[in-house]
């Protein structure tokens, strides 16, 4: 279905075109040309210079991230449960198993109180956790300084899943460079794109050296084809990096209409009753990729579900926030840690549209169609 006003669209108004017929012209389309390190070069440096590899996708990265960190069949990596699949998916591919831990109220992400008793329970089962995976959602940045603290103290690597927080930070480090290894999303909803995409964000030496040899089919340097290990088809095109470029070069303006936004909408839903929004804390900086809203029932009169309904009659496309995967049919047998955050969330929550070509009309008629449905509540 195609909406009039839709939840995060791409928007292509930079050098997109020129440099896409550059490597159009240069024959290079595949995984050689020179976009691809102009790209990692460009996003290294926006990083204060943690390496850069850049992927086919968000989900590639993560897999490969945790085959760097070791993980193996039988190994237990700590999930945070209010995310994508994708951010879990990736463990299981490797024959390991999540261990899902809930969200805290502040930020929506992972509790740093349950981290840490998710770890002492594990390790006073003998299983060490091989690693942590931790995630930004709708560009709020968890609370790393905490959580690192606490990996640190167990030692066990944290692999951090920004592929919604590209460009988020927490006094003023970017998110993506707090873990031993960090991952972005580009795909074409993200709050920059190259169509479909992702990176591996890596903060210690070596990394990703082997990160780029893993990825582009573990072969080795030699004149025939030869493989010493099992590697993987994940690099990036060089089509794909050129508009991943030009994106690139319009983050801080894209990041910018996104926080003006999200403060539009607040201003809008100010006299709205029950309505609640994710906020950000001290020394935090979020994208606000989406805006997103809590709804009480109680006081609207009407759910989440109800207004996800009207809006879509009106052609204005919205989003549940994500189903916790320790509620998901196809983990049922995994173990959580935590209580009611996640689910609440989810119960109570809703994405609200967020393009960087929404304009300020768009948001006064989702605003009037919320006082609208209030006003046939009360």
């Amino acid at each position: 279905m195609e909406y009039q006003i839709p939840l995060s669209a791409a928007v292509f108004n930079g050098n997109e075109l020129i440099y896409s017929r550059q490597a159009v012209e240069s024959g290079q389309l595949a995984v050689s040309g020179s976009f691809i390190p102009r790209f990692e070069k460009k996003l290294s440096e926006k990083l204060s210079n943690s390496e850069v590899v850049v992927l086919n996708s968000g989900t590639s990265a993560l897999h490969l991230g945790l085959v760097l960190l070791g993980v193996e069949a039988g190994d237990e990596v700590i999930c945070q449960s209010f995310t994508f699949c994708a951010s879990a998916n990736p463990i299981c591919y490797l024959g390991a198993k999540p261990i899902f831990v809930d969200s805290e109220s502040d930020t929506w992400n992972m509790s740093p109180e349950i981290l840490e008793d998710t770890i002492l329970n594990r390790l006073a089962f003998g299983k060490k956790p091989k690693a942590i995976v931790v995630v930004h959602l709708f560009g709020m940045p968890a609370k790393m300084k905490e959580i690192m603290k606490i990996a640190r103290k167990y030692d066990i690597p944290v692999l951090e899943d920004a592929a919604e927080a590209v460009g988020s930070s927490i006094d003023g480090k970017y998110c993506g460079t707090f873990g031993d290894l960090g991952v972005f999303s580009f795909n074409g909803n993200k709050i920059i794109t190259s169509g479909g995409g992702g990176a591996l964000i890596c903060n210690k030496p070596g990394l990703a050296q082997k990160a780029r040899h893993l990825s582009t089919q573990a072969r080795e340097d030699l004149p025939y084809y030869q493989h010493l290990e099992i590697g993987y088809n994940y690099k990036m095109n060089n089509l794909a990096a050129s508009i991943g470029l030009a994106q690139l070069e319009q983050l801080d303006k894209f990041i910018e209409k996104r926080r003006s936004i999200n403060e539009n909408y607040k201003k809008l839903l100010a006299t709205f009753p029950g309505v609640q929004f994710q906020n950000e804390g001290n020394g935090v900086y979020s994208n606000y990729w989406l805006s997103t809203i809590l709804l009480d029932e109680k006081i609207t009169g009407f759910s989440n579900d109800h207004l996800r309904v009207v809006l879509m009659k009106n052609q204005i496309e919205t989003r549940f926030l994500w189903k916790p995967l320790h509620l998901q049919p196809v983990f049922n047998d995994i173990q959580f840690f935590g209580g009611k955050v996640a689910a609440n969330l989810f119960e109570k929550g809703i994405c609200l549209p967020s393009s960087v070509s929404l304009t300020f009309h768009d948001q006064e008629k989702i605003a009037e169609v919320m006082h609208q449905e209030f006003a046939k509540s009360i």
